[in-house]
């Protein structure tokens, strides 16, 4: 926001309908929007600004650049937003994706075109029909294609040459009836596209054109006394009315209509779309879509409007909703009192409602599920270790000397039986000379809570210490001089045979090795192990390299040090140039530091 000057910048929009983008200072678009007028919905952004909610605040304050672009009409404006949100997925935006998620049927752009299922769309391969949130219903359709039609099925390449040079010969789909051998040249291409334009039809929600078309050949095969061809014909009339008949039919009178309602909450929007076709509902979807901003609900109800008719084909002219976007959407928005238009209205908002309350059950059950386990494990462990309290709030000391060089220590957190990594610690041991872990232990516990005390810091509610009783005895002392032994529940944990020690008890606790507390008591011990050891390795490659660079005549640990921090390795600083080093130390120990280098390499 430095700098951006947001009155400058406002006084160049005009009042004009259009499209703005913000920009931040790395120059990614962070947000997309649209607006009647320009100049007045950007400025709202900028007036009043402690007005706006915590998520606007914070995208306000990461605009460094902004543009925009001038519209014709609000639609256009709702269109052009809507591309630009899939193009650039800005982060303070919902996003919108192309729908990959959900099968298509598409009918093949080839000579004897196949009917397939497709989850990615490619306007080059076909005609798409979908997509289907009811899966089984786009089988069930697939089901009756395969009763009603001759389609072929397989790959083949069926050109005019290929046909004509006999390349390929039928196969057992011709045999049992199912395709009517277009490979041998057995039917020509219009008679086999007959059937494609009535599965177009039925796709379309149009069941009008097969019905007729299956009425003619059933009355002609009749006239030429070909009974059994005629009864063929009158079962898929059969067929197709079965169908009809289980088809949501709202009113035929009514024609082709979108339904779209919205219904939402602090964190989503929750919405249904229907495609009615004929009167038919053809497709139906319900989905939830999660806020960034604070966004009003005509607002979403106008961009999913879009995508949902860019997604289903879909060119009606009315749309029934529960709300009336203040947008001129180049469609008429109803929201209807009474009749059928009201049931259709009464369905899609029961659907919303329904897959609301479904989805906030789901989230309860998952939340409960974990927090039972959870919970469970630690209402366990307070049992096993006989706590007074659930140990909410673990922490866990190991110490790491590998053949008693560079001492370490590291402490680990766990809170409600999970790793805390931003409350883990690393200590350099400072008051301990050689191997000594009880020492080092008694170290490092009193140091953790001497800074908790002082910087009134919450204490846990149980201390795990990776070791047997002179470890535990040692942490005990630090508590002691700080007046928290006895506070805070301390316990230690022998590798050997996972003995759990208690402060003044010789005697260890075995807990089953199978029960959950247990595991998690490891799991965190492991931890704090697996950090230390990280820790002392690091260390000790560090102080090997500071080693090596201290065979420098006039080199000592500080400038060894500053090397190392600099170049980050031996290698880096063996192989920069003299002025390189010597904008680091200087000119005098640059040159030292090169000619040892250099000697190293003409000896070797």
């Amino acid at each position: 926001m430095a700098d951006f000057d947001a009155k400058v910048e406002l006084s160049k929009i005009p009042h004009e309908p259009g499209v703005y983008r913000y920009f931040d200072e790395l120059g990614e678009v962070i947000y997309v929007g649209k607006a009647k007028d320009l100049r007045n919905r950007v400025s709202s952004y900028f007036a009043k600004s402690n007005q706006h909610d915590r998520k606007t605040k914070r995208l306000v304050s990461q605009i460094n650049r902004l543009e925009f672009t001038i519209v014709p009409t609000e639609w256009d404006a709702l269109l052009l937003e809507n591309q630009l949100i899939k193009r650039f997925q800005p982060k303070f935006n919902i996003l919108l994706k192309d729908d990959k998620s959900y099968p298509f049927i598409c009918i093949t752009h080839e000579p004897f075109p196949r009917v397939l299922t497709v989850r990615r769309v490619d306007r080059k391969l076909g005609t798409y029909f979908g997509p289907f949130a009811n899966q089984r219903a786009m089988y069930a359709l697939l089901d009756m294609f395969r009763e009603l039609f001759t389609v072929r099925s397989c790959h083949l390449n069926l050109s005019p040459e290929n046909i004509e040079s006999q390349k390929f010969k039928v196969c057992l789909e011709f045999h049992l009836g199912n395709c009517k051998g277009p490979c041998e040249g057995r039917v020509s291409e219009n008679e086999y596209d007959i059937e494609i334009d009535q599965i177009q039809s039925i796709l379309k929600g149009n069941l009008t054109l097969p019905q007729q078309y299956f009425k003619e050949q059933m009355v002609q095969a009749a006239e030429k006394m070909a009974f059994e061809a005629a009864h063929e014909w009158k079962t898929k009339i059969e067929l197709l009315s079965n169908f009809q008949s289980k088809a949501t039919v709202v009113n035929p009178r009514m024609g082709d209509i979108d339904v779209l309602t919205i219904v939402s909450d602090e964190e989503a929007a929750y919405l249904n779309f229907m495609k009615i076709t004929n009167g038919y509902v053809v497709a139906t979807q319900t989905f939830d879509i999660k806020k960034k901003l604070d966004e009003p609900d005509e607002e979403l109800l106008a961009m999913m409007l879009v995508e949902m008719r860019e997604t289903y084909g879909s060119e009606a002219k009315e749309l029934i909703s529960n709300l009336k976007p203040d947008l001129d959407l180049k469609i008429e928005v109803v929201i209807p009192q009474i009749g059928d238009k009201k049931k259709l209205l009464d369905m899609s908002l029961k659907n919303v409602l329904f897959f609301r309350r479904e989805k906030a059950e789901r989230r309860a059950v998952e939340a409960s599920a974990t927090t039972s386990k959870r919970d469970r494990i630690l209402i366990k462990m307070k049992a096993d270790l006989q706590l007074k309290s659930l140990p909410r709030h673990i922490e866990c000391f190991d110490n790491s000397n590998i053949q008693g060089t560079n001492p370490v220590a590291a402490m680990v957190c766990f809170k409600e039986g999970k790793p805390s990594k931003k409350d883990y610690r690393h200590y350099t041991i400072k008051t301990v000379i050689g191997p000594n872990d009880f020492a080092s232990m008694n170290e490092v516990v009193g140091r953790r809570y001497a800074r908790l005390l002082q910087e009134n810091e919450p204490l846990p509610d149980l201390i795990v210490v990776d070791g047997g009783k002179g470890q535990l005895s040692a942490a005990c002392d630090a508590l002691k001089e700080l007046n928290l032994y006895g506070q805070i529940p301390i316990i230690g944990i022998a590798k050997r045979l996972e003995e759990i020690y208690y402060p003044e008890d010789s005697l260890p606790l075995y807990i089953d090795k199978k029960s959950e507390s247990l595991k998690l008591i490891q799991q965190i011990r492991d931890e704090a192990h697996r950090f230390a050891i990280t820790y002392h390795r690091d260390k000790r490659s560090r102080y090997s390299l500071v080693s090596e660079l201290e065979n420098v005549e006039g080199i000592g640990k500080k400038t060894a040090a500053v090397l190392l921090k600099h170049f980050r390795g031996v290698k880096a600083i063996r192989e920069s140039s003299l002025e390189t080093l010597a904008a680091v130390v200087g000119p005098d120990k640059a040159r030292k530091v090169k000619l040892y280098f250099d000697n190293m390499t003409s000896e070797n």
